[in-house]
């Protein structure tokens, strides 16, 4: 039943969007009718209309007494509007036009919230999604628009709640790095995943994450034969995460498992019939290939060419220039017939 409520709530808000019409301002309304009935539009939440009716106002009035309120008040309307790439439009030109105006704190702030409520659409609201597996560009806009924030204006009251959802976003950007380096694992790119590991310890200290990311520099550096990297990330690890889920009774335990690189012969035979040795640890079949090719092509060079034979073949050269140097002038008319 809860499903049903959902999917018609979001019919009903599709619909809503779909069929919503142009609002139609009266032009004689004076600046402060304006303003009074934009500012019940947004009491009763009804964000569409007093869009329509600031935007009137701003352009009708742009040297009025409620013009740089309307354009503030505008960015708000479209944050509640559902209307994020606007809401930073409109924040953006208001922090232009006025980088002086005593509430252009409230300018930054809107913008980082619109930027924070981007990737929450309808159903990432109702429905359990998991963050940190989206795209966290909208989620990095945010950050840095916060830190803008408290960096400029480090005692506006949007300050605290700022630092609180960047404390939040820093986690999230961090946890999607874990998540990729997760997938590099899976596909045997491990250099990439050691990088990604990394640059979260190096650049989200703090973070829940810092953890899993000497968790996948073990597992990376492991597979790839590296032991002293792996070892001291391993004594890292245990240092600072003793409880972290890969340490099992002080051992580490990778958590992907080693990819089965044997031919379909062999696994079908269960080992029994082995077409190729096992790969050693960081090398693909793929490297091997572009090696042979290499090779094969190193042997169907003409053996004149070789670097090795380039000596014999300049030596013959320079004795068949001397040869030609020492014939007489009788040997150059007859063309050597008789040398």
């Amino acid at each position: 039943m809860q499903v049903k409520h959902l999917l018609l709530i979001a019919t009903l808000a599709l619909a809503a969007a779909c069929s919503s019409n142009k609002e139609v301002v009266d032009e004689n309304l004076s600046e402060a009718e304006l303003y009074q009935q934009a500012q019940a539009d947004l009491d009763n939440s009804s964000y569409t209309p007093a869009i329509a009716k600031l935007k009137a106002l701003e352009s009708r009035y742009p040297f009025g007494r409620y013009a740089e309120q309307a354009q503030l008040e505008l960015i708000y309307a479209y944050y509640k509007n559902v209307e994020p790439e606007a809401a930073k439009s409109a924040a953006e030109r208001f922090i232009r036009l006025h980088p002086q105006h005593p509430n252009v704190d409230y300018a930054y702030y809107l913008k980082g919230l619109a930027s924070f409520e981007q990737d929450r659409g309808l159903l990432a609201r109702f429905l359990p999604l998991d963050m940190t597996k989206r795209d966290p560009g909208a989620a990095r806009d945010s950050y840095n628009e916060f830190a803008q924030l408290t960096s400029r204006y480090p005692n506006s009251r949007y300050a605290p709640d700022a630092k609180q959802r960047m404390i939040y976003l820093r986690n999230l950007l961090a946890a999607y790095e874990i998540h990729v380096a997760h997938y590099y694992l899976t596909r045997e790119a491990y250099v990439a995943a050691a990088n990604r590991g990394r640059y979260v310890v190096e650049n989200f200290q703090e973070t829940p994450a810092v953890g899993d990311g000497l968790a996948v520099m073990v597992e990376a550096y492991q597979r790839l034969g590296l032991n002293e990297l792996a070892a001291s990330s391993l004594e890292t690890l245990k240092l600072n995460y003793p409880d972290h889920p890969n340490l099992v009774d002080g051992q580490f335990v990778p958590r992907e498992e080693e990819a089965d690189n044997r031919s379909w012969l062999a696994k079908a035979t269960l080992g029994l019939i082995e077409n190729e040795a096992p790969l050693p640890p960081g090398e693909t079949r793929a490297a091997q290939d572009v090696i042979k090719q290499y090779e094969d092509a190193k042997e169907q060079i003409p053996e004149e060419l070789l670097p090795e034979n380039q000596d014999e073949v300049q030596e013959e050269q320079h004795e068949s220039e001397a040869n030609q140097n020492d014939r007489s002038w009788f040997s150059y008319m007859t063309f050597g017939l008789f040398d």
